[in-house]
């Protein structure tokens, strides 16, 4: 085992070279462009035995994934926003292929307008997509999901594709102390993909699929697709004890910060956790009884692992990197939908959208957010969603939006 400062770009291309991919499809688009680079440097310095090719679009890069996972080769690839859109065709393609391989998200927020800045619109864009889906706090969290991304997708239990998502610039150009395996450690966890019966030859071709299904039947894969990805929770949860015994890091599905005394929570996803994590320490310094729930599997959500976390606690404040036009905060969403229904779960859900276009949170906005989630319970009822703002950011904007409504007018268009 080696130590190195690593960006999360950099440990998730470590990630796909332990893990001794074999064909890596590509598309460069910032900020992922990275991951590709050290990738090709390792191939060109015969560091690594793998196959690049540059693909025209992303669209194609996910079709030649998904078509080279369907001939028993371990496929990697990473994307990023308006790339990850232009995929989406064929996110759900190769998903319902039942072609396990991994692909790297790097979050960036969508246009328009545009922004090179991170949140999560893109990730949840392709939370339907059939792909199993873990999200990352840090780098060493990119390095270590790669591959258990690959043991995931893999296993026969599952067959799916995995995306392992990492936050853009806060995570991809920043560097901290990762932990590279051994390669031979690696290899006694993540032994070389056995594709069964999925494997293709041209000397024996034979049909693995059809191109046109009635509903019935098309009912009935769809629904095995669903069935496979439940089953993926019990699964990560077997290969994770087993990397913690391997490696000596838990990754479980569900990170739990501070939770067992705690009357309230915090609820978040991704590399913005580990400031609601320093603001529960600060809390707790004035008293407060407050935890972090982190959920680092988001497809399938462990939804039981919840609900046993959350069992007696008062309220829980919802912090969303997204924003679903006209309903709100899709993490808001889900975690309501899992509660629903149980006894013994927290009366009040409080919804806050921050973090759009990598703004950042603060710790004065995560009090803010405790003590608005306390007075809830106290009144029993729930405020709107709301969008984490200050008075003076608003005023900046109520600047630029007069700036603008004046050179309308001056070129003779209505404000």
């Amino acid at each position: 085992m080696t130590r190195k400062l690593l960006t999360g770009n950099g440990a998730a291309a470590w990630g796909a070279r332990l893990a001794v991919v074999d064909y890596i499809p590509a598309f460069p688009i910032t900020p992922q462009t990275e991951i590709i680079e050290n990738l090709e440097n390792w191939i060109d310095n015969e560091q690594m035995p793998a196959r690049m090719v540059t693909l025209e679009s992303e669209h194609s890069m996910i079709t030649a994934a998904g078509a080279a996972a369907a001939t028993g080769v371990r496929v990697f690839s990473a994307t990023s926003s308006q790339g990850l859109l232009y995929a989406m065709e064929m996110l759900y393609t190769v998903a319902g292929w039942r072609a396990p391989f991994v692909l790297v998200n790097v979050s960036r927020g969508l246009s328009a307008p545009i922004t090179l800045e991170p949140d999560h619109n893109d990730i949840m864009a392709a939370r339907d997509s059939g792909f199993l889906q873990i999200h990352c706090a840090d780098c060493q969290e990119v390095l270590d999901s790669v591959l258990i991304a690959y043991r995931l997708g893999e296993d026969e239990r599952v067959r799916l594709p995995v995306i392992v998502n990492l936050d853009g610039f806060y995570l991809s150009f920043t560097r901290e102390p990762v932990e590279i395996p051994d390669p031979q450690a690696v290899a006694h966890f993540l032994p070389p993909y056995d594709p069964e019966n999925i494997r293709f030859r041209a000397s024996t071709p034979i049909s693995q699929a059809v191109a046109v299904l009635g509903g019935t039947p098309y009912s009935y894969f769809r629904y095995e697709s669903h069935l496979a990805a439940q089953k993926a929770l019990e699964v990560y949860d077997e290969i994770t004890a087993e990397f913690a015994e391997e490696f000596g890091r838990p990754r479980e599905a569900l990170e739990s910060y501070r939770t067992e005394d705690a009357e309230y929570l915090f609820f978040q996803i991704g590399s913005f956790a580990t400031k609601a994590r320093e603001a529960v320490d600060r809390l707790r310094e004035s008293g407060w009884a407050i935890g972090l729930l982190r959920p680092r599997l988001f497809r399938p959500l462990p939804e039981k692992h919840i609900r046993q976390a959350l069992a007696g606690k008062k309220g829980v404040a919802v912090i969303d990197q997204n924003l679903a036009a006209g309903r709100g905060g899709v993490l808001y969403s889900e975690l309501a939908s899992v509660l629903f229904g149980h006894a013994n779960m927290p009366g009040i859900l409080t919804s806050f959208i921050g973090g759009l276009g990598g703004r950042d949170i603060s710790t004065e906005e995560y009090f803010e957010m405790a003590m608005v989630t306390r007075q809830a319970v106290t009144d029993g009822e729930a405020p709107s969603p709301r969008l984490l703002y200050t008075e003076t950011e608003l005023r900046e904007v109520q600047k630029l939006q007069a700036i603008a409504n004046m050179e309308r007018i001056e070129l003779g268009a209505k404000p």
